[in-house]
């Protein structure tokens, strides 16, 4: 079993939002949607729509004037037309027709008559597949997305960039469009499954929400058998939407449902490298494992100074230490040592350019894909006990009550006296007893200090679920379990959350009194408002008072409290999740919401993190005098590493479901306890309470009634017998089917146990 080092980037207790689940932007009915008998096949729906956003008040006013768009409305009329009887809606109205005519939506005519711009409008934007049937462009600086229909999107896939001619008229509250031109792919291979014929082929995108598979002849299957997993790259696009893509195979990776086969194939289909070229690893090998004098006389001396690393038990590259004295002011001289990658990896450098292509460590659920080489990430780099080693430093001078009174910030050497796995400092801290035992309680109990100023400042103390696999030799899982984190865990993070922040606070204020200087900072915006109320509401249900108006901080924590250990807090808190913004790189010093930091970086994981290298180069540039950077250059970086992050997260998302599936497989007809995680046309989601594992109850197998979705409201309601079923409802599944090959569950309702 190979474990990730969780909580030790600073904001992953609260940016598990970076790790949350994809953006569906499916549609909302503006009343219920037909679900029965629905096709339950691996190319339709799926969870694509199952985070589905609400029609804006605003596209429903665009809607009244779409279904007559020759007809001049007043105010009035238009209030009378959406039901409006007060004087707030009304002032709401006016307001929203005002935001139209700016955006050259509507025209103005006679004192406060409106009609319909019929003018055709051409966007240039991003692909959002919704599902298999149609898509949302995304257009910068445009509110509302546009929905093109799969026959219209011209082959264009998923984060492709395409220019679209959109209809002045409005169907579901959306406007539509038409794909006139791909002006850029995101990409032109694909994974997929291989289903030979006698001289040619098809190849099944694993991708559910593609809308086409891919025609491969003869000459281009390349070994390829039936029934394999494979990557495929388009070498072909039609000029007719009756016909399809043509391409050849590039990589054959065995048949679909073995472990290698599956899990090489999640990280083709995510774009991530399967080795370092030649040149990298030739580059990685030459540098010097030597420590001169020389460079040591340039650096601060730890070497006399007890220190030590807690990481996971299986961890090989360790790119933090701690080192605690106690001052002759009876205060403690806290150090944060983190491997100094930047010594090693210089600019212009193959390991530089390979580090920033990267951009980030991916922990698949077997393996480690790794940023650096190992000769750097397990060998110069990696704070291994007894070992001489460079490090670049944030030094605490801390007193018992956790007052910060200085900081120090620069390059070190440092020699490791220990290293403790998680397990084993946390035995110290429930013991007393063991070797650095003392150390370790006196920062422990420092950190817990540090962490009561953070909650007292707004910080939000949601602890998402962590999902751990115990596997055989051959990678198989013999169990699944949910990761405890433990004082251990946490007291490492509050150290690493300090590093981080100060190292920001540093560079901003340097800034005092001209433009600031250029950083790369970590930022978190606040919750989207509208998100907020319709969270409010929902928790309602649950017995949960959440004031959308209040100190949202406050009220999220103590919704934490209250549910703590009951079966809803999973959905709950994914849920507020969903609400807030995402973290992200950026030149901007925008904050951090949910750590309650005004400024806040990544300092403290160069190894596994290019963010980290580009805080290290500047921190250590200012520290030397230096004017500010180039922001452009550096915000261009920090796009391409949230980019890279996002993607690193899908694909650990999707060899975790993998995992799961193939675990289930052996549970088929096995009854379990759930909570039902997320509703759709197509069914409803459920979360097994004992090892996080989510499948699907189809609606079509729903056989008591005709179910519909009511998607502003979370649930599905029988035609007939009005049987409502919730999201967060507690439900009895039984294990009906585990599809290796689409990573899927398949469930049977057996009953209800309790409603919300």
């Amino acid at each position: 079993m190979r474990s990730k080092k969780s909580n030790r980037s600073g904001d992953e207790s609260n940016s598990r939002d970076d790790r949350n689940s994809s953006r569906g932007r499916g549609e909302s009915s503006k009343g219920k949607s037909s679900s029965r008998g629905k096709s339950s096949s691996k190319r339709g729906g799926g969870s694509s729509d199952r985070n589905r956003a609400p029609k804006s008040a605003k596209a429903l006013v665009l809607e009244v004037f779409s279904n007559s768009p020759d007809t001049v409305f007043t105010e009035r009329t238009l209030c009378r037309r959406l039901g409006v009887v007060d004087q707030k809606g009304r002032d709401q109205v006016k307001s929203m027709l005002s935001d139209l005519v700016k955006e050259n939506k509507l025209l103005p005519t006679d004192g406060d008559k409106y009609m319909m711009n019929l003018k055709v409008d051409i966007i240039t934007g991003r692909v959002d597949l919704a599902n298999s049937k149609y898509a949302y462009v995304v257009s910068e600086g445009r509110e509302d997305d546009v929905r093109v229909f799969r026959e219209k999107l011209k082959y264009a896939m998923d984060g492709d960039t395409v220019k679209v001619e959109v209809s002045p008229t409005v169907r579901g509250g959306r406007q539509e469009g038409v794909v006139i031109e791909v002006l850029e792919r995101s990409r032109t291979e694909l994974v997929g499954i291989m289903q030979l014929s006698k001289n040619f082929g098809f190849v099944v995108p694993d991708f559910k929400k593609l809308y086409f598979d891919v025609f491969v002849g003869e000459r281009g299957l390349n070994g390829a058998q039936s029934g394999d997993k494979v990557l495929v790259k388009i070498v072909e696009w039609p000029d007719k939407p009756d016909k399809n893509p043509t391409g050849e195979v590039i990589r054959v990776f065995g048949p679909a449902g073995e472990n290698e086969a599956e899990i090489h194939s999640i990280m083709a289909e995510f774009g991530l490298p399967f080795e370092f070229n030649e040149t990298v690893e030739e580059e990685a090998e030459t540098i010097s494992d030597k420590i001169t004098e020389a460079e040591i006389a340039k650096r601060r001396d730890f070497r006399g100074i007890t220190t030590f690393t807690i990481d996971p038990a299986d961890a090989k590259d360790f790119d933090d230490a701690l080192s605690i004295q106690k001052l002759e002011n009876g205060r403690y001289e806290i150090g944060v040592h983190i491997a100094d990658v930047t010594h090693y990896v210089v600019p212009k450098s193959i390991l530089e350019k390979e580090a920033f292509h990267r951009a980030t460590s991916v922990y698949l659920v077997d393996r480690t894909i790794p940023m650096l080489p190992e000769r750097l990430s397990n060998g110069l780099c990696s704070l291994r006990p007894n070992e001489e080693k460079l490090t670049f430093s944030v030094v605490f001078e801390l007193d018992e009550h956790g007052k910060l009174y200085d900081t120090w910030y620069g390059r070190t050497v440092i020699y490791s006296d220990r290293r403790f796995a998680y397990e084993e400092a946390q035995e110290r801290i429930e013991t007393g007893e063991g070797d650095f035992a003392e150390e370790i309680n006196i920062m422990n109990s420092i950190a817990k200090k540090l962490k009561d100023k953070r909650f007292k400042n707004g910080a939000i103390s949601f602890e998402t679920t962590e999902v751990k696999f115990n596997l055989d030799e051959n990678g198989r899982p013999l169990s699944v379990y949910v990761k405890e984190r433990k004082d251990a865990h946490k007291l490492i993070e509050e150290y690493m959350l300090l590093a981080n922040k100060k190292v920001a606070e540093y560079v901003y204020n340097l800034g005092k009194g001209k433009r600031r200087p250029t950083m790369v900072y970590r930022t978190h915006g606040n919750p989207d408002p509208d998100k907020l109320t319709t969270f409010s509401l929902f928790a309602r249900k649950f017995g949960y008072n959440v004031d959308p108006d209040g100190d949202i901080s406050e009220e999220l924590n103590n919704l934490t409290e209250e549910i703590e250990g009951k079966p809803e807090q999973s959905v709950l808190q994914n849920l507020a999740i969903r609400t807030m913004a995402k973290a992200k790189y950026s030149t901007e010093p925008e904050g951090h919401f949910g750590l309650a930091f005004d400024h806040y970086s990544h300092f403290t994981s160069p190894i596994r993190r290019y963010p980290d290298m580009m805080a290290h180069r500047l921190l250590q540039h200012y520290l030397d005098g230096g004017n500010s950077e180039d922001k452009e250059a550096y915000e261009e970086r920090c796009r391409h590493s949230s980019e890279m992050e996002k993607r690193a997260a899908d694909a650990e998302r999707a060899s975790i479901k993998y995992k799961q599936v193939e675990f289930m497989k052996d549970t088929i007809g096995n009854q379990y306890k759930g909570i039902v995680s997320g509703v759709t046309e197509w069914g409803i989601f459920v979360e097994i309470e004992e090892n996080k594992c989510e499948g699907m109850v189809r609606l079509s197998d729903l056989n008591d009634d005709y179910y519909e979705l009511d998607a502003s409201n979370y649930r599905i309601i029988g035609r007939q017998n009005k049987r409502i079923i919730s999201f967060g409802d507690e439900v009895l599944v039984e294990v009906k089917s585990a599809n290796l090959a689409d990573r899927t569950i398949d469930l049977e309702l057996v009953q209800t146990l309790k409603n919300h």
